[in-house]
């Protein structure tokens, strides 16, 4: 049976708490708008999302499917060697899409591990809050029920260790 946190890292799970919310709400916003991305350019429309360039402020370039690519190649997990080729110039948003997503799932990692040891819960808890980052819409339902679930623990114990603790102030009789 895991151990309890201790009363003393109760203010850091706080902390941690709220940097996994912030995280989990980043990482969940970055990974809706990579599956947006990859559903524009691997369905027909076959686009990607451009800044500046020669097609003004905010366009769409078209994605070219390789001549290796054969018509059911992008539907197969790792496309059998099919490249998407991007015509389009200026900077490319759906690869900063990509690259912000992946780079900001490790913080999201620190952040799940972080929570995660505080509260001292078992290793199989740790795998489900990573999840989260991966799994369309699972980040949002996470750090709800997690929020949640640490904030009733917290308070929960803080009210228990307070009823069971003399009264240690002194009262207004006890001076004279």
């Amino acid at each position: 049976m895991p151990r309890a946190p201790r009363l003393s890292s109760f203010p850091a799970i706080r902390g941690a708490l709220r940097f996994y919310q912030i995280a989990s709400i980043i990482t969940g916003v970055g990974l809706l708008l990579l599956v947006a991305e990859m559903i524009l350019k691997y369905t027909p429309l076959h686009v990607e999302l451009f800044l500046g360039g020669s097609g003004g402020f905010l366009w769409f370039a078209p994605a070219i499917a390789g001549p290796e690519c054969l018509w059911y190649s992008l539907f197969i997990p790792g496309g059998q060697g099919c490249e998407m080729i991007s015509t389009g110039d200026g900077i490319n948003i759906s690869l900063a899409i990509l690259v912000a997503h992946g780079w900001f799932y490790v913080v999201y990692l620190f952040a799940c591990f972080r929570i995660w040891s505080l509260m001292r819960w078992p290793f199989p808890r740790f795998i489900l809050l990573a999840l989260g980052g991966i799994v369309p819409l699972l980040s949002f339902f996470m750090e709800t029920r997690v929020a949640r679930e640490v904030r009733t623990y917290l308070d929960s114990r803080e009210a228990a260790v307070a009823a069971s603790a003399p009264d240690s102030v002194p009262t207004a009789e006890g001076t004279r």
